[in-house]
């Protein structure tokens, strides 16, 4: 593929536009990939009957939802939950409503949602920073020391099939995902932001032995299909949203690709 197919396949790059929601339905196990930017109006999240042939959007899904703004509600079902920079909301499926809105229209909250098929219901759960699971990895010698916050996972939130967290590199690093790895069971779709001025990141993806490259900017996603491997370096440190889904929730679950193999 040239750099141009390879963007309009894998490249989501249509997010966080003020006052609308936006939405993009791929095939990588039927995951939608979503924003909300909600100003001085509520946003209603509404179902595509083309794609979805559903009622309401969790008629059979489920949805995790992560702000990267500032503070904002999220409404679901007439239950209201307000989350902050960082916080995340699981919906689980069979709620029929949901709304999103802002505290402030002129400095909005920025929803960014990432949505599967449910084979089963599991009740909604607001998660605050302090819930994760933490996990601190790499060194400063090779430029990837990082912290991983895991939320919807098998041992934290219950989800059907979505696994969801985030990780933030700290100063002075750059590196993600070492060593890059795949796992066929589950796709996998990276939302990068926290990235300032002009920086960028170049995410690797494709197979072990044919590795692409990809520019990408701040609030612009990339999907993993199961046979590719995912990882990147920034021009500055940065934070990104990793969800999963597939056949299972193992966090694990994983093949390595060694990084003197890569091509």
């Amino acid at each position: 593929m040239t750099t141009e197919e390879l963007r309009s396949t894998f490249v989501v790059d249509n997010l966080f536009d003020s006052g609308k929601i936006s939405l993009t339905y791929v095939d990588a196990d039927r995951a939608i990939i979503g924003s909300a930017v909600p100003e001085s109006v509520p946003l209603k999240l509404e179902s595509s009957k083309k794609e979805m042939a559903a009622d309401y959007f969790c008629e059979r899904r489920e949805i995790g939802i992560v702000n990267i703004g500032n503070d904002g509600t999220i409404t679901a079902d007439g239950k209201e939950y307000r989350l902050a920079n960082k916080e995340l909301l699981y919906i689980g499926r069979g709620a029929k409503e949901i709304k999103f809105s802002s505290s402030s229209a002129s400095n909005p909250a920025k929803f960014f949602l990432i949505s599967y098929p449910a084979h089963k219901e599991y009740p909604t759960t607001y998660m605050p920073r302090t819930s994760a699971n933490v996990r601190n990895l790499g060194s400063q010698s090779t430029a990837n020391t990082r912290t991983l916050s895991q939320f919807i996972h098998e041992n934290g939130v219950k989800s059907s099939q979505l696994v969801m967290g985030y990780t933030e590199l700290a100063d002075g690093n750059i590196w993600n995902t070492m060593p890059p790895h795949t796992h066929l069971r589950r796709s996998e779709i990276y939302m990068y932001f926290d990235l300032q001025d002009d920086n960028i990141v170049v995410h690797l993806m494709g197979e072990p032995k044919g590795t692409k490259s990809l520019i990408l900017r701040n609030g612009q996603a990339v999907i993993s299909p199961t046979w590719s491997v995912h990882c990147g370096a920034g021009t500055s440190k940065y934070t990104f949203v990793w969800a999963m889904g597939g056949e299972n929730q193992a966090f694990d679950d994983m093949d390595a690709a060694p990084l003197k193999e890569l091509l």
